[in-house]
């Protein structure tokens, strides 16, 4: 049965569970005693649009108010209300976070203050505090997703490499052991259908379960660019003693789509491609689709020693595989003629990695005096496997399209005609150990420290000219912040912070991150400074924070211009910034999420691209808008029958944009608009109805050069149906 009748089934269904459930009383049952789980996650699972604790940025209870790091958290109620299917329709409720391009939805990319990871995996992102983004892994999905934490400036002290302008972490859904069953059911514009299913409750007395399903077929608008998702989550908790929690999650996600490189908007010239359409594929619907599998496992062990002491076991193991052939768009300017002819070539990818990773920790309160201290200490490590294989093929103009007049039909060539464009085999091993403390000095005077030291090393075997690369570093990532309470409303803070990244390879000549004698690459550094504001309403229903950072990152690799299949680490890039963020409850009806930003994202250093030319200091980072801004507005009613009526709307600014990292044209502004509405008949059902793209504004949504753009969607309608029994 293919998603598609599987949705016109379910819906029904749905309404007759619902109709019949409201029609007569439950018989009564031997109810389980209701137990509360103790765990950080249970506190932490408000569905409120303001969030009074500090997330993952501590990895302790701390309330947000007495943390001295900027943090944005998505709670599962703004999740529901901008009906986000992905983590990546969070992106534009946060200040500083900028979309990056993701190959037409091949996976999540984006930048946090500018800073964006690399091109061709991403920037750093947790899962539940682990890492969950080395290798390659399709966009997260939301189904089994509790809240989406922005960890604003380097979070290395903590959880190691990673970028300077901040760190993404998914906290995922957890078992319950008060029974619930939640059936969802969308239908939208361009043939897509979305269905899930959310069960969880007690199977003993000691023991909860959780089962999520979500199945997705999108038509997309983007002309032959289907797709096909499939998400499976089951989880259990099991309550070994009152002190002593043990947590077991699996998730299997499959995500199947053509490899979309966008559209060209410029020719060879530099002048403007006018009048393309948004919709334009420019790929060959016979190269078929990639299909990307990950399976993740996460085994975790909570105990409490004492009321002032506990401690955390967590071991996770991840295995992703990435499979397609594509007739892509040759990335440069050269290959795009004045009357739209486009080169392109065939590139057949299989690409599997495995992550092994264990982390431990031990978390107490204690004083010295009159000083009061919340100390942790723990440890991580990890095995990471990298195995990479790239065929690729070009016939000159044989192959080419045009962007006004795409040919389509062309069949991909036997396999012995295609050459090897990458061949390697990465290990990464890393052992660390961090420390943090958080003292009181006084009621109104919080300072905390923290360092991690980490021993990292990578193997780097290149097959295709037999050669390996080595390289060993020790480093060590400090970071302090010193918060002043003003009052129960007001807090100040101000931090310093340190970061790293390895200049690990991944796919694609100069990327290999080894210079011309084969030499690995010390790790990218980062340091930052940042000083904010946060305010909380006295009922704790509204908050949000202003901050102004300023961050330098150094070490960055380029392409070596004397040898082009080689790197050189000659990039620096800076931002600055200023952030305003704002979310919660406004009123009894009306609630809020709002921000602003301005980053002046751009490279420290000139940066050779040949012998004889280079990028210029002071060049923008690509897809970074100096300006950005945001906000939504839902009203609640509560109806005489009991039921809500929701009603709300809101509005995304992003500024103009650098294309490129070679800063030489602009990607313009653009404001979409969005209206959301449901209709919530009684406790059981609910009707909902989305608009986003109001007024069909055409626009831009991120690019990896002129030749690669991604065009944003259209007007989008999506009608939803969600039933609990």
């Amino acid at each position: 049965m293919t998603i598609h009748t599987y949705a016109r089934t379910l819906l029904p269904a749905l309404l007759m569970l619902s109709s019949t459930s409201n029609a007569q009383e439950p018989e009564k049952s031997t109810q389980l005693e209701e137990i509360t789980v103790n765990t950080k996650s249970e506190q932490s699972k408000s569905n409120a649009y303001y969030q009074r604790d500090s997330g993952a940025s501590t990895r302790t209870d701390t309330p947000a108010q007495e943390t001295s790091q900027a943090v944005k958290i998505i709670s599962r109620q703004v999740l529901d209300d901008v009906r986000a299917t992905r983590v990546a329709d969070t992106y534009d409720l946060v200040s500083g976070v900028s979309r990056q391009n993701n190959f037409g939805g091949l996976w999540d990319n984006f930048a946090i203050r500018g800073f964006a990871g690399h091109e061709n995996t991403g920037p750093a992102i947790l899962r539940n505090g682990f890492s969950g983004n080395r290798g390659y892994n399709p966009p997260r999905d939301t189904a089994n997703t509790e809240r989406v934490e922005f960890l604003k400036g380097p979070a290395a002290a903590l959880y190691g490499n990673s970028e300077p302008g901040g760190t993404l972490n998914v906290v995922t859904k957890k078992p319950q052991f008060k029974s619930s069953n939640v059936a969802e059911i969308y239908v939208g514009s361009y043939d897509s259908y979305r269905s899930s299913i959310d069960s969880t409750g007690a199977l003993t007395n000691n023991l909860a379960y959780r089962m999520i399903v979500a199945a997705e077929d999108n038509g997309g608008f983007r002309d032959y660019v289907d797709s096909e998702r499939l998400l499976i989550a089951p989880s259990f908790t099991l309550l070994l003693g009152p002190s002593t929690t043990l947590n077991y999650e699996l998730e299997y996600l499959k995500h199947r789509l053509p490899m979309d490189r966008g559209i060209a908007i410029r020719d060879s010239n530099g002048n403007r491609l006018h009048n393309i359409k948004r919709s334009r594929f420019l790929g060959e619907p016979n190269a078929g689709d990639f299909t990307m599998e990950a399976y993740t496992h996460q085994l975790t062990l909570d105990h409490e020693f004492s009321n002032q002491w506990r401690g955390k076991v967590g071991l996770v193991y991840k295995d992703n595989s990435t499979k397609g052939g594509a007739l892509e768009t040759r990335p440069a300017l050269s290959f795009i003629s004045p009357s739209g002819n486009v080169g392109r070539q065939w590139r057949l990818r299989d690409y599997q990695s495995d992550d092994l990773s264990i982390q431990a920790d031990l978390n107490g309160k204690f004083k010295t005096g009159n000083i009061g201290h919340d100390f942790m200490i723990g440890m991580e490590a990890y095995r990471f496997n990298n195995d990479q294989f790239m065929l690729s093929r070009r016939e000159g103009a044989i192959w080419n399209t045009n962007v006004y007049a795409p040919v389509y039909g062309l069949n991909q060539p036997a396999s012995s005609l295609f050459g090897v464009g990458t061949n390697f085999y990465e290990k990464q091993t890393d052992v660390a150990l961090f420390v943090q403390d958080q003292l009181s000095l006084t009621d109104k005077w919080k300072l905390m420290g923290g360092l991690r030291f980490e021993s990292y090393r990578q193997d780097l075997d290149n097959k295709i000219n037999n050669s390996t690369s080595k390289q060993d570093h020790f480093v060590t990532s400090p970071r302090a912040g010193l918060t002043y309470i003003v009052n129960p409303e007001i807090s100040l803070y101000t931090s310093w912070s340190r970061s790293f990244r390895p200049n690990s390879g991944v796919a694609g000549g100069s990327s290999f991150g080894v210079d011309s004698a084969g030499n690995g690459f010390d790790p990218e550094r980062g340091r930052a400074f940042e000083i904010g504001m946060k305010y909380q309403s006295i009922d704790q229903r509204l908050g949000g924070g202003i901050s102004v950072y300023d961050i330098t990152k150094q070490n960055v690799l380029t392409t070596n211009p004397l040898s082009p299949d080689f790197s050189i680490a000659a990039g620096e890039v800076r931002s600055r910034g200023l952030e305003l963020d704002l979310s919660g409850q406004i009123t009894d009806h009306l609630r809020a999420i709002a921000s602003y930003a301005y980053i002046d994202a751009y490279l420290g250093k000139d940066v050779p691209t040949s012998a004889n030319s280079f990028i210029a200091s002071g060049s923008r980072l690509s897809n970074i808008p100096k300006h950005s801004a945001n906000a939504l507005l839902m009203h609640e009613q509560t109806l005489a029958n009991g039921g809500k009526l929701g009603l709300g709307g809101g509005f995304t600014y992003v500024g103009k944009r650098a294309d490129s990292t070679e800063d030489v044209f602009e990607l313009p502004s653009y404001v979409t608009a969005r209206l959301t509405t449901y209709w919530q008949i009684d406790p059981k059902l609910r009707l909902s109805f989305d608009v986003t793209n109001v007024f069909d504004r055409e626009y831009y949504d991120s690019s990896y050069n002129s030749t690669w753009v991604l065009p944003g969607a259209p007007r989008m309608l999506t009608l939803g149906l969600q039933a609990k029994f």
